[in-house]
């Protein structure tokens, strides 16, 4: 079996270590092909390709893409992406720039609460590219004592109905599929489990993003237990959707699934990769 992680992070975004660290992580615990999704952003991808390309990694260019679907946040990966797009560049610049004006809002909401300099705070958690969000307030909060994780703080604060959550308006899901597909790539639903959503609005969802043109669910992923596996498994063949796998990777003690540590698909999957020429040495 391949050893394939398709989601995560770098410091370009909310992750714990640079590009070439990532990678070079991911080499000493034997994952054989890697994309890195950063939030809203591609800047790291030249960086670790060029490790990658080092350590025998065939590396995949990726981006997480944040959405807004009925009032709620999705978040759309895109895999095997020209980053050369300019309707892609030009989307993910918009996107990038409302993340500042939201950083702005949630310190707001906090101050009210007593939790103040919580910006300044964030930010010194923040990558070269300054490229701000939730998670960088969360180490602070952490750091301060609010919680005892990042995973305790999102919950008691970050959520939407807490006291630090601010809504915001992201890309069209029609936009974010747009822009992957145009530049080459797939569009993947990121960690569906994790959206909470009925099964008549689930379902409305894969629905529309099938009618956009979207390729893939995230099946394997750090916040789905096995019988969210199973589920979105099925969900995967029973709409001709080809099935991906990411740890969600953001850090060392921060993720369930380190690099290197994913299960793998169910069998009847049909993955995301089965195509790749990139691959076909290795498969």
């Amino acid at each position: 079996m391949l050893n394939i992680d398709l989601h995560c992070h770098s410091t370009i975004s909310d992750g714990l270590l640079t590009p070439t660290q990532l990678v070079e992580r991911a080499a000493i615990r034997g994952v054989e092909t890697l994309a890195l999704t950063d939030h809203d952003d591609i800047a790291g991808l030249a960086e670790a390709r060029q490790i990658a390309e080092t350590k025998n990694i065939t590396f995949i260019n990726g981006v997480e893409i944040s959405v807004s679907w009925r009032g709620r946040t999705l978040h759309i990966v895109g895999l095997d992406i020209d980053p050369q797009y300019t309707p892609l560049i030009e989307g993910l610049a918009a996107v990038r720039a409302g993340r500042t004006q939201r950083a702005e809002n949630i310190a707001a909401e906090l101050a009210k609460i007593g939790i103040h300099d919580s910006l300044e705070g964030a930010y010194a958690y923040v990558g070269e590219q300054r490229l701000i969000g939730r998670t960088h307030f969360a180490r602070f909060l952490v750091e301060q004592g609010y919680a005892k994780d990042v995973k305790s703080v999102f919950k008691k604060y970050l959520i939407k109905g807490k006291p630090g959550y601010t809504p915001h308006e992201w890309a069209a899901l029609s936009d974010a599929i747009g822009w992957i597909h145009g530049s080459g790539g797939r569009a993947v639903i990121a960690h569906p489990g994790r959206y909470h959503l009925g099964k008549n609005v689930l379902n409305d969802l894969f629905d529309e993003f099938c009618a956009l043109g979207g390729a893939a669910i995230e099946v394997v992923t750090s916040s789905h237990t096995p019988e969210q596996v199973k589920d979105f498994a099925k969900h995967a063949q029973d709409m001709g959707l080809m099935a991906s796998c990411g740890s969600d990777f953001h850090g060392p003690g921060e993720s369930y699934y380190d690099l290197g540590q994913l299960p793998e698909l169910p069998l009847g999957c049909k993955p995301v990769w089965h195509d790749w020429k990139s691959l076909a040495a290795i498969e």
